[in-house]
């Protein structure tokens, strides 16, 4: 017998249902995301920064989310994004998902113009059209859950993205999700210390895999970063980066919080 339905369940279902509904054609899909602004590297930003000794900091712009409800649902993009920008910040990840976090594909654009840097597309993708839509709306990278797609849809999407031009962060949380983002080809591996079933933290869970994780894919933590102990401790146990939203969200100094993660020597990829 099945429980209620999880948050993932839920934003899953609904990602799903608006795929189902789209009735654009590849070729229009292809056409707007060939219209977009070149890439800039995502990958390349995070070990231009590793490669100095510091960890990496993708700093995220998030204005609400379903377990901790508002963060700043008044946020300027833009605003935010330049304050990364001073901070140090290697790249941007910008929720765009609408119904459940707040975001759009407007912040992301507003982000990116505001800042040189690169922006990954934090959303759950769950077919063709969204990897056409987030390089359609500047994203130079894409994001996919290992936990909400099939072996296929991840193999399948990743190779779309990666011919698009745009950089893949495949996320996973536990040891099988992470075989087949290595059988996928992932060069860069997120793993996600909070469970998407239940949205709690396992501060733990990034360490225990990160032993896992082959030399040359670029490593990076996910969740449950907050403040220089914790990014210093996964610094150490070998990730190259960070994927930190809360916690600068809530940040009365933005610039500064992002500077105090960077600080955390890591092993150069």
């Amino acid at each position: 017998m099945t429980g209620p339905p999880t948050y993932l369940d839920r934003i899953l279902a609904a990602h799903r249902d608006a795929a189902a509904a789209d009735r654009r054609t590849p070729a229009s899909l292809a056409e707007a995301a060939e219209a977009a602004d070149p890439p800039r590297g995502f990958a390349a930003g995070v070990r231009a920064v590793a490669e100095t000794g510091d960890l990496a900091v993708i700093a995220e712009i998030k204005r609400r989310s379903p377990s901790k409800g508002d963060l700043d649902v008044d946020l300027d993009p833009g605003a935010v994004a330049a304050a990364y920008e001073r901070g140090g910040a290697a790249c941007l990840s910008v929720l765009t998902d609408a119904a459940f976090f707040g975001g759009s594909a407007a912040d992301l654009r507003a982000a990116r113009s505001a800042s040189g840097l690169p922006a990954l597309r934090k959303d759950f993708t769950v077919c063709a059209a969204d990897v056409y839509d987030a390089r359609a709306m500047g994203a130079d990278a894409v994001l996919l859950i290992a936990a909400a797609l099939s072996g296929a849809e991840l193999r399948d999407l990743h190779a779309l993205a990666v011919s698009l031009g745009m950089d893949v962060l495949v996320e996973v949380h536990d040891e099988r999700e992470l075989d087949e983002a290595l059988r996928t080809g992932a060069a860069m591996i997120g793993v996600n210390q909070r469970d998407l079933v239940t949205f709690a933290v396992d501060t733990d869970r990034a360490v225990h895999l990160a032993d896992l994780l082959p030399a040359g894919v670029i490593a990076v933590a996910e969740s449950g970063v907050d403040g220089p102990a914790s990014a210093a401790r996964l610094a150490a146990a070998g990730y190259h980066a960070v994927l930190v939203g809360e916690t600068l969200m809530r940040a009365a100094d933005r610039a500064a919080a992002v500077a105090g993660l960077r600080r955390c020597a890591v092993p150069r990829p």
